[in-house]
């Protein structure tokens, strides 16, 4: 049944359009209040990744909050990326998975990565910018 003053329900909602995802993936609350109180300011740069990995890992401790604070570390990672190396987007797979394409086709698990660091603090987050940044 199509109604026409209902307009069409039935109608996929899509992603928002690059920037708006890219503003939306970048919002990482978590990890920007856990960076604020121990003094480091994320500004979407390279060195504030050297910050994050100078922190000591308190929240290692709580279960509970350590796979939260890994998405937003991987987030926050891809969003530097995206920011700051030349052709690197986000693309978003079947699965509702945000990764980050390179402009060389080759995608990157940031939140895979990003839990990563999280839970044992290796590979730090500077590193995995710097080997994307090379590539």
């Amino acid at each position: 049944m199509n109604i026409p003053f209902l307009g069409n329900r039935r109608q996929k909602l899509g992603l928002p359009d690059p920037e708006g995802l890219a503003d939306l993936l970048a919002e990482c609350e978590l990890l920007r209040s856990q960076a604020s109180q121990a003094g480091v300011r994320l500004d979407d740069s390279a060195a504030s990744l050297e910050a994050l990995d100078q922190l000591l890992p308190r929240w290692r401790d709580d279960e509970e909050m350590l796979p939260w604070l890994g998405n937003d570390a991987g987030l926050y990672l891809g969003t530097v990326i995206v920011k700051t190396v030349p052709g690197a987007a986000w693309e978003i797979w079947p699965d509702g998975q945000p990764v980050v394409r390179l402009a060389s086709g080759r995608e990157f698990d940031v939140v895979a990565s990003g839990l990563e660091w999280a839970t044992n603090g290796v590979p730090e987050l500077s590193q995995l910018y710097a080997e994307v940044a090379e590539s």
